[in-house]
């Protein structure tokens, strides 16, 4: 009997890259669409399915799953998980993509470090603050923080 764990290596495999993108290593980003002049830091992984736009920032340790759409000139801090299942069984959906959720992130969006962001749409023109959580659509500009996130001021 072998009690070993078979390890894998992060990779990057079958991404469509923008001009001038620039990762650094380890990150694991597979099955996706990275625009032009957007740059991921290390330990990040991307999922299948994503898109993200033009000039964007990824700050390392940021985790984005399958269904996530990101416009252009969006920052994500450090550390920001986005989540497609919201558990509506009752426990996880255990890969059931029927029971996953879109998010839709604009242009010109910052996400502070530690924020999660569930399965909403966000406009452009839009921060979230830092550890905060996103529960609902943001459908006007401003300044979000909190936990479930509040709008707190106008940009």
């Amino acid at each position: 009997m072998n009690n070993r764990p078979k390890l894998d290596k992060s990779r990057i495999k079958d991404v469509s890259f923008g001009c001038n993108v620039r990762v650094i290593k380890p990150s694991n980003i597979y099955g996706c669409s990275i625009g032009n002049n957007t740059f991921v830091g290390p330990f990040v992984e991307i999922q299948k399915g994503v898109v993200i736009g033009e000039n964007c920032k990824i700050q390392s340790h940021s985790f984005i799953c399958e269904l996530v759409n990101i416009g252009d000139d969006v920052f994500i801090g450090h550390g920001v998980m986005f989540i497609n299942d919201l558990f509506s069984q009752g426990f996880p959906a255990n890969g059931n993509k029927d029971f996953w959720l879109e998010t839709k992130i604009e242009n010109k969006v910052s996400v502070g470090s530690n924020a999660t962001i569930l399965p909403v749409r966000i406009c452009s023109n839009v921060v979230i603050g830092a550890g905060a959580v996103v529960t609902k659509d943001i459908n006007e500009p401003g300044v979000y923080v909190g936990n479930p996130a509040k709008k707190i001021r106008e940009l």
